[in-house]
């Protein structure tokens, strides 16, 4: 049976980067639904301005254009073996719309890994980033610039974003844990939620989420 991995954590905790070392360790397709509106969008697809036009308006996207979006994407060369999703399902909505159109794929939902990060200690992580105006992007923990406030690579200032200051980041961490506990939940009872300690080394996340996956 073709292999679907669906990987979840909130912002910080590294997702985007665990779903590509993983997706490479298993030999899967890496399917970020963020890439995917990237792409439909500057492709100016049929789905991309449907998308786009919702959009403009400032309406959310709805849900069947979302998953036509994802189902366009897991029927290329590349999926033959499954996938790891990476910002996609997001609702329980959603998740019974992927249980469905896996099911047409031939496949299923093995596994649904967890990277759980404290609140906090996101927080720190994603308030602690400064950006110079090239795009040069520092922390004042884990990458801090020689010269406090420079870049190192051109001199100019160092600037928070607004989505890096604190109340931001707290704000989207609330809005995340609110939305998605519902889909966490969903797993849960589906028996597929494996969680597994944000807070380790990269490599020590890693390997306890390819344990989790291989458990099923």
């Amino acid at each position: 049976m073709t292999t679907y991995i669906v990987l979840l954590g909130p912002p910080g905790a590294g997702k985007g980067t665990q779903a590509e070392v993983i997706s490479e360790s298993l030999k899967l397709a890496h399917v970020s639904s963020g890439d995917i509106f990237r792409e439909n969008l500057k492709n100016e697809t049929e789905l991309g301005k449907l998308a786009q036009g919702y959009m403009n308006r400032g309406e959310l996207v709805p849900d069947d254009v979302t998953i036509a979006m994802i189902r366009e994407r897991l029927l290329r060369p590349d999926c033959v073996n499954g996938a790891v999703l990476d910002g996609f399902p997001r609702t329980p909505a959603q998740a019974n719309a992927l249980e469905g159109m896996l099911k047409d794929l031939g496949g299923a939902v093995r596994s649904v890994p967890y990277i759980n990060v404290p609140s906090e200690v996101l927080v720190s992580r994603l308030s602690g980033r400064w950006t110079c105006q090239q795009g040069h992007v520092y922390h004042v923990e884990f990458n801090p610039p020689q010269v406090p406030g420079k870049c190192d690579v051109d001199g100019l200032d160092l600037y928070q974003r607004e989505d890096d200051q604190p109340a931001t980041v707290e704000r989207r961490i609330r809005v995340y844990l609110e939305q998605t506990s519902p889909l966490i939940e969903y797993y849960r009872e589906r028996g597929l939620l494996r969680e597994v300690d944000g807070t380790q080394a990269i490599d020590k996340v890693t390997a306890d989420l390819l344990a989790a996956i291989q458990k099923g």
